[in-house]
């Protein structure tokens, strides 16, 4: 068996005391793609920023082609040929492709002015040799999203790098744009690079990689090869239990012999919204089921006041509600937890706890100053209730994982107490073990007596949380189905389709 390019033994690190990775053990051979899998906190970023020099180990080595290296920086990282290609991209889409890949490193004349000239010549030998069918001349912005990956990856490669890290590469692809990509990280394989490959994603792990190493709290579960394991190992090792039994839908009580909590009466608006109405009970779950551009998101903006409503009623708790803006919304007892979190649901920027008191700002006043130790109050509250792993609510947000953040714009929105939830795919984006967390978070809101509406595109996860169905097709509620009249996912899936 070929020696691992890259090995990284026994690492340890600890932040305030607390440990976060014990003894790790984790290797990647030439031409071969090994997925680094793990819930909220298992340490999978850790690890991998002590691999690019962000962190410090505390204990354990890492190993080259069998030789000990010292990485206490990215460009430390960068002399051993390791770079690392993030889920955000860093080009600068007004440039050229060569004018990306080749950033603050330019060929110059020998007058010392830039060679775009050379920088191009250089740009296509390496596209050339990577089999990429882009121009070194074209502006990145007038580029489809795959090719800003592949961009980023030749960049990368530009630079010598033999193992590259991609963290979560197909989160901004659309399905053909992923299948272009794949097919470039198997030449990448065949030339004998070296990747780790980060997804949440099972059926990429399971098409894409050979090897995949999971941690769980910071321990390394197992290494397995890809080809002699299953979804159901792979996910038991991940969060410690079985498929079937994290998705479970449970009856649930609510009372039906009350006014609802919330009732939309013939809601239309723009060509998305038709006619719309529903009612949902205290504590009750409704889902909404439908294929994409059935008008399921636009309903959500509607009711919460993003999107103007030309025509319909809404009412919580019984009174009739005017909503014409998100404030109005918020005012009337409303929260929505929006699709893209990342640019609608939180400011990336600002601490956890800056981000949770938001909605609350004005409740938070001492005279003209906001009393600070009432919202770290709340604050740490909250990262207990949803238990948000972070080492601080003064942590910049944009670093936690995809499922912290998540737990972040649902905490948010509890500290506002609102009467009705609008959950718009709350799991998008986030491991297999913060899905189950949201799941439970969602169940113990609706028993608290919050009346919820559900849109998701994970049917496991709309039939594991939904006490009714909605089905919605071109802006209209096509049917209504009761969840405990729905034996499987299949039956679920043919009523989106209309049979």
């Amino acid at each position: 068996m070929d020696r691992p390019i890259l090995e990284m033994k026994n690492i340890s690190k600890a932040f305030n005391g607390i440990k976060v990775l014990h003894d790790v053990n984790f290797s990647v051979r030439k031409g071969e793609v090994h997925a680094l899998m793990g819930g909220n906190g298992a340490g999978k970023s850790t690890l991998m920023k002590i691999l690019t020099g962000v962190y410090t180990a505390d204990k354990g080595e890492i190993l080259i082609e069998g030789k000990p290296v010292s990485i206490k920086s990215y460009e430390d990282a960068k002399a051993n040929k390791i770079s690392m290609i993030f889920q955000e991209f860093s080009l600068i889409p007004t440039l050229t492709v060569a004018q990306n890949i080749f950033l603050t490193r330019e060929s110059k004349t020998p007058f010392g002015l830039l060679d775009d000239k050379e920088n191009e010549r250089k740009t296509e030998k390496l596209l050339k040799e990577l089999g990429v069918d882009i121009k070194p001349s074209d502006i990145v912005q007038d580029l489809g999203v795959g090719y800003w990956q592949m961009t980023e990856i030749a960049k990368a490669l530009s630079q010598e790098a033999k193992v590259l890290i991609m963290d979560e590469p197909t989160s901004s692809l659309t399905k053909k744009e992923t299948e272009v990509l794949f097919s470039f990280i198997r030449q990448l394989k065949d030339k004998g690079y070296a990747i780790i490959y980060i997804s949440h994603r099972m059926d990429e792990i399971f098409e894409i990689c050979d090897r995949i190493t999971i941690l769980r709290d910071g321990r390394k579960i197992t290494t397995e090869v890809i080809k002699e394991t299953t979804l159901d190992t792979v996910i038991r090792h991940i969060v410690g239990a079985e498929f079937d039994k994290l998705f479970e839908w449970v009856e649930r009580d609510y009372p039906t012999d009350v006014p609802p909590a919330f009732e939309l009466r013939n809601v239309t608006a723009g060509t998305k919204v038709n006619n719309v109405s529903l009612k949902i009970q205290p504590g009750e779950i409704v889902g909404i089921a439908g294929l994409m551009g059935s008008g399921r998101t636009e309903l959500l903006r509607t009711v919460f006041g993003i999107d103007p409503m030309d025509s319909g009623e809404i009412y919580v708790n019984g009174k009739k509600r005017n909503i014409r803006s998100a404030r109005q919304a918020i005012d009337a007892g409303i929260a929505l937890i929006p699709e893209d979190r990342r640019l609608q649901g939180l400011v990336l920027q600002h601490s956890v706890k800056d981000n949770m008191i938001l909605p609350i700002l004005s409740k938070l006043k001492k005279g003209m100053l906001l009393d600070n130790k009432k919202a770290a109050e709340i604050s740490k509250r909250l990262v207990e209730r949803l238990n948000i792993k972070t080492d601080s609510i003064s942590k910049q947000s944009g670093l936690l994982s995809g499922g912290n953040q998540q737990k972040i714009v649902l905490a948010k929105w509890l500290a506002n107490d609102p009467d009705v939830l609008l959950l718009d795919e709350p799991t998008i984006g986030v491991d297999i073990g913060a899905k189950t967390e949201i799941i439970d978070i969602v169940r113990e809101l609706a028993a608290s007596g919050k009346a919820i509406l559900v849109v998701s595109s994970e049917l496991p996860e709309l039939l594991a949380l939904s006490d009714r169905l909605l089905i919605m097709h071109e802006g209209s509620i096509k049917r209504e189905i009761r969840r405990k009249d729905i034996q499987s996912e299949e039956e679920l899936q043919y009523a989106i389709q209309g049979y």
